[in-house]
């Protein structure tokens, strides 16, 4: 097994018991800090930032469970494992409540404690890597934080594929971060000084995607009125990425698939070839095999794009995850907004947990910040809930919220998050509900939406 790495801080007023714990993990390859009263531990939180704390319970100044809501409150990410002689349920359940992560009893057995420490520092390291998915990233894309098995799989495949020149092809739900991961695998790549160039294949017609792609010439259709360079030229050396790839038009797929095969194309009215230099990575919320069997999508296109594929886990496949985001959510839009939102009621917990979030991450992002937005704080409570996210409920006659207004709520709803799943995109957000773009216009103008 390999050595760890980082450093832990020792919070425990027996000299011997902090004497052996710092000689195991030292031997373990941590850098190992001792605090014996909860004063010298904020200190030394404060100058070390440490990975890990380990905390006793029995402090001599103070409770350690009052320690540990100071600790909560001024580095709520840095992950507590507490420690007693006198264990009991009680203690453990509050503990946990307080947000911490562990809880190990003395004496210690020498190979759980360090168990016990890789399991909390290998969870950390995920939720550093993770996060540096989001760093200076376009803020349209949710930070996608999580510990569940599943996400951490996606990532460590993620970094293998930035290694690599191939190309690769990223599925998953809408809303669960494939164009997060797309910018991080380019990030971790030898092209991350290059340019990153998104595309949206859905939300252009065939003409101006394959102009977006490829460029075109002067003169080469009305309105033409100048040579542009495409985004495959101008990413020249970096990486293109092409959401929603499994919406190209049959024309568009037989160019795509010559320019995979040779790397190089035409402009639009054009006759000169082109050589670039791109990685290219493809993302799609459809299963391409089953296109590819209704003759929909090209199977050698397929096969081109599908050299590493990368599945990212639907939020209802993670529920682990949900509150953990949910208080990340939480922290960013209450410093956006300057509102004072520190905690999540439990009912509310409860029926977001309960929900299955076909949104996924950016839905969840998004409910948390209407309810900061439209909340009073501190707490986020269940009012400041969507309709959609609380289970079935009887209709509050007393306060007007009678059927009528329940089904008037669920139509803004479903209209408002369609168009934010689309970026305000109306015919794509009719197409998804299904219902005539023109019909659309009409209930948003009923709906006061317009």
């Amino acid at each position: 097994m390999k050595p760890l790495g980082g450093s832990v801080l020792i919070v425990d007023d027996d000299p011997d018991i902090v004497d052996i714990l710092r000689d195991r993990l030292e031997a373990e390859g941590l850098k190992a800090f001792e605090a014996a009263s909860a004063q010298e531990a904020f200190q030394s939180l404060e100058s070390h930032a440490p990975d890990l704390l380990l905390l006793d319970i029995a402090m001599p100044d103070t409770n350690g469970m009052d320690v540990l809501k100071e600790i909560r409150r001024r580095a709520a990410s840095t992950t507590v494992i507490m420690m007693t002689a006198y264990a009991t349920v009680e203690q453990a359940v509050e503990a946990m409540k307080e947000g911490a992560y562990d809880f190990i009893t003395k004496p210690f057995d020498p190979d759980h404690l360090v168990l016990t420490v890789r399991k909390a520092l290998e969870r950390e390291q995920l939720k550093r890597e993770v996060e540096f998915l989001s760093e200076a990233l376009d803020e349209r894309y949710q930070l996608v934080v999580g510990k569940s098995i599943k996400m951490a799989q996606a990532v460590e495949m993620a970094r293998k594929a930035a290694a690599s020149r191939s190309t690769v092809l990223l599925l998953g739900d809408s809303g669960t971060g494939k164009e997060l991961f797309g910018r991080a695998i380019h990030r971790w790549s030898e092209r991350n000084k290059e340019q990153f160039v998104a595309i949206n294949c859905v939300g252009l017609s065939r003409d101006l995607l394959q102009s977006e792609l490829f460029g075109h010439e002067k003169g080469a259709f009305t309105g033409a009125h100048q040579l542009k360079k495409g985004k495959m030229e101008l990413a020249n050396g970096g990486t293109v990425f092409l959401d929603e790839i499994g919406d190209i038009s049959p024309e568009l797929q037989t160019k795509l698939l010559r320019f995979l095969q040779e790397r190089e194309f035409e402009r639009v009215g054009g006759t000169g070839t082109i050589a670039v230099d791109v990685r290219i990575i493809a993302a799609t919320n459809q299963d391409l095999e089953q296109r590819v069997r209704e003759g929909c999508f090209r199977a050698d296109l397929y096969h081109r794009l599908n050299v590493i594929s990368i599945s990212l886990p639907p939020l209802r496949e993670r529920k682990e995850d949900i509150l953990l985001l949910a208080g990340f959510f939480l922290d960013r839009y209450s410093k956006e907004t300057k509102k004072n939102f520190t905690k999540i009621a439990a009912d509310a917990e409860s029926e977001m947990l309960s929900y299955d979030w076909p949104g996924n991450v950016r839905e969840l992002g998004n409910v948390i910040e209407r309810a900061v937005v439209l909340g009073q704080g501190p707490q986020l409570n269940l009012e400041d809930l969507p309709a959609r996210v609380l289970r079935q409920r009887p209709a509050k006659q007393a306060n007007g919220f009678s059927y009528h207004d329940a089904i008037k709520a669920a139509k803004i709803e479903l209209i408002q998050r369609t168009l934010a799943e689309t970026r305000g995109r109306r015919a794509e957000a009719a197409k998804l509900m299904g219902v005539q773009r023109t019909y659309l216009a009409r209930l948003m103008k009923a709906l006061g939406l317009s």
